[in-house]
């Protein structure tokens, strides 16, 4: 397959293990191969919504046996940046259980007095009174963090609008940017690594999209593998200057 010896994968969720609430093809098969290996593994999403424990259940629902320890959010991401950046701190926090309970488990204070951060994640039910006391929070002197820069998401009724839209709206009233912690910040896989212990020699990344999972996958190091059973076509990768170590149909490909 490659010239590296791989012993430790991260893949993306949405696109390559699930669709609209399926198990992909080969999905739950590799799941299993990984897990009866001992393989190190984590399963990656941008969604700051859902707990570990939330995303463990959603995907047993579907057929994928995969433990809470197992998966990695861009909550627990951007938590795990914020201790790093001030250990013990504090942030105004807008987003659902599976951000603040990550804040929370990090050590930090939350509160809307003086914090050290504003942190903006997912959530469906955005507050223009929250956002109207991050703004200001912010034009005060408190960091603008935010979970991942998707500006809109799915729902069974279309596009909902994400993290991003409402980050570009606090931007525009406060002449703030904020600090992105999820893909297609390489900072993803590598706080995933970091819980892992592994390096990124020895990774790779599975993904469904050329314009988060392999360019960040790039820039973190890792061997790249990008599957056709999500966002991106064959068409698509002609409009990039860059490629993955690999393109497969589906990560039955990647079956033993």
């Amino acid at each position: 397959m490659t010239e590296r010896t791989i012993d430790c994968w991260l893949t993306d969720m949405d696109g390559v293990l699930i669709r609209e609430d399926h198990a992909l093809p080969g999905a739950a098969e590799l799941i299993e191969q990984w897990r009866a290996a001992g393989t190190p593994f984590l399963v990656l999403t941008n969604n700051s919504i859902y707990t570990p424990r939330d995303l463990s259940a959603r995907l047993a629902r579907v057929g994928l046996d995969v433990p809470q320890d197992r998966l990695w959010t861009s909550a627990l991401a951007t938590a795990a940046f914020l201790r790093d950046q001030a250990p013990g701190g504090s942030a105004f926090v807008i987003g659902e259980a599976g951000l603040t309970t990550a804040i929370h488990e990090a050590g930090f204070v939350m509160t809307d007095v003086a914090p050290d951060f504003v942190v903006l994640g997912e959530t469906r039910t955005y507050s223009f009174e929250a956002i109207t006391r991050a703004i200001r929070l912010i034009n005060g002197g408190a960091r603008f963090i935010a979970t991942n820069p998707d500006v809109t998401g799915p729902s069974p009724e279309g596009p909902l609008p994400a993290t991003g839209s409402v980050a570009a709206l606090i931007t525009a009233a406060t002449k703030r940017e904020p600090y992105y912690v999820g893909k297609p910040n390489p900072m993803m896989f590598r706080s995933a690594m970091n819980k892992l212990g592994t390096h990124s020699e020895r990774t790779g990344m599975i993904g469904d999209r050329m314009d988060t999972d392999v360019i960040a996958g790039i820039e973190a190091g890792l061997h790249t593998v990008l599957v056709l059973t999500g966002i991106s076509t064959q068409a698509d990768i002609q409009n990039y200057p860059f490629r993955p170590r690999e393109i497969l149909d589906s990560v039955a490909d990647l079956l033993a």
